[in-house]
């Protein structure tokens, strides 16, 4: 496999070295495959994996996976490995998708020929995110830059994961007749509160600061200090005997001299009253329920003007999304929250290949992605409606003797390993330490910023979710209310 010795990202221009490649005829070059579309290199234990199709915004084809995958198992084995990074060839994306426009034409253009063309891709894409899941290395993904769909799938599973202002995190499936994959159906039910539901639904796009306090990054430094953070890396010396936590941990603290605080005009949205009309709307059963409780938040004159604006562009962006979607999406995002990391991408598996027989799933794409200018797709059906029950059950239905996914057996968890011990607290462990005891909110802040090194962001987190959910009692303890 011929790889560039040219490192395009100043995060990863340190010294470097060629590696051979490990493979299977899974993963031999097929013909068409761009040989340099993924450079990897060695900075002393570090080894890098850079997205290089910028003129495409480094979305992931077959080729990429074809390459990524053997490298990650090579890694995996290698004394010699101990950190892993990834990120893209320019800070305008990290990934800003899948490959979906070549499988819409596929699809199009050869019928069941592209269909089956599209199936083996995405078998190939959740092979790599289960992969990422499972992997018992340090792993860190670079998100700078565009960070949506099968970006975000390799990222998101991550324990860590660093934006930056240049950071546009989104999950945009809904618009294009397809459902939030990669995973989401794993860590978007995981969110706090309803953000993951409507996230995935309404394919709302956040900045760095916006995921980083949603929880999506676990780290938030500014993109020109990645090249010096990958040296720094690259200096790390672990015993033989660490385990992985002890090995994030060391990697987290190193990440922390880098950090310069949050940019003084950069502020999270989904906080305060818009959190609470998002709990408050996306907690229904139904998307009928949601659009009408959404109504309701807008002509609720007691709402603050920024919740009724909030309400409103909610409206308007849900009638854009296909109405099957958008049906598929909530019942994917109930179902999910019980689903283990293995079963996830199983059953996605088959969910992407019941799109693939959807018309919204080529009408979407070529609305949105291939026609120049832009236009509205034309659903079928039309109206959210006119999808039947039994349409949305046929997408989690799974016949007998299909074809299932092969997953390397590394673990079956239903909780992210290292969830909350690396990012910003989160709302549960703020809520638990007041079910412990009695406690005044001046020393729930400050022992929790102190318990977490004076990590930035943890105060301001803290205290919207104290703002949002607490109150305090006449002794000056805090109380939860609940958002």
């Amino acid at each position: 496999m011929p790889l560039k010795a040219k490192i395009l990202n100043p995060a990863f221009q340190p010294q470097s070295a060629k590696i051979s490649t490990l493979g299977s005829s899974t993963f031999d070059p097929q013909p068409g495959d761009d040989p340099d579309d993924v450079l990897f290199s060695t900075i002393y234990g570090v080894r890098t994996i850079e997205l290089n199709r910028p003129k495409k915004l480094n979305s992931l084809s077959a080729s990429m996976i074809r390459k990524i995958i053997p490298r990650l198992n090579e890694y995996h084995s290698s004394q010699l490995a101990s950190v892993l990074i990834i990120g893209g060839a320019s800070s305008r994306a990290f990934c800003a998708g899948g490959d979906v426009s070549a499988l819409a034409t596929e699809i199009a253009s050869h019928g069941d020929r592209g269909r089956a063309r599209a199936r083996d891709y995405f078998a190939l894409e959740y092979q790599l995110d289960h992969l990422i899941a499972t992997y018992r290395k340090p792993y860190i993904a670079y998100m700078d830059g565009i960070t949506m769909g099968g970006g975000v799938g390799l990222s998101v599973h991550a324990p860590i994961r660093i934006a930056t202002e240049n950071t546009l995190f989104a999950m945009p499936e809904t618009g294009i007749g397809f459902f939030p994959d990669v995973g989401g159906s794993f860590f978007l039910p995981r969110m706090e509160g309803k953000l993951g539901t409507y996230l995935g639904l309404t394919s709302k796009t956040l900045d760095g600061v916006g995921a980083y306090y949603a929880g999506l990054a676990t780290h938030y430094i500014d993109s020109a200090y990645l090249g010096n953070l990958t040296a720094r890396l690259a200096e790390l010396v672990f015993k033989d005997y660490d385990s992985l936590a002890e090995r994030l941990r060391l990697i987290d603290l190193t990440i922390e001299e880098f950090s310069s605080g949050i940019p003084f005009d950069k502020k999270p949205v989904l906080v305060g009253s818009v959190r609470k009309a998002i709990d408050r709307c996306f907690r229904f059963d139904s998307i009928e329920a949601i659009v009408s409780a959404l109504e309701r938040e807008k002509g609720d004159g007691a709402n603050p003007a920024a919740t009724r604006a909030w309400a409103q562009e909610t409206l308007d962006a849900l009638a854009e999304k296909s109405p099957t979607s958008l049906k598929v999406t909530l019942r994917q995002m109930q179902l999910g929250a019980r689903w283990d990391i293995s079963e996830t991408f199983q059953r996605e598996y088959h969910i992407a290949a019941r799109f693939m027989e959807h018309p919204d799933f080529v009408a979407g794409i070529t609305a949105r992605l291939l026609s120049k200018p832009r236009r509205p797709a034309e659903w079928e059906p039309r109206r959210v409606g006119d999808v039947s029950q039994d349409t949305v059950d046929s997408f989690f239905s799974i016949e007998e003797g299909s074809r299932s996914l092969p997953l390397e057996a590394r673990g079956g968890y239903r909780v992210y390993p290292f969830e909350g011990t690396l990012g910003l607290p989160r709302e549960e462990h703020v809520k638990s330490l007041i079910a412990e005891r009695a406690i005044g909110k001046d020393e729930l802040v400050e022992g929790l910023v102190k318990g977490r090194g004076g990590k930035v962001g943890v105060r301001e987190k803290v205290e919207e979710v104290l703002e949002r959910c607490c109150s305090v009692d006449g002794d000056g303890k805090v109380v939860w209310k609940g958002g």
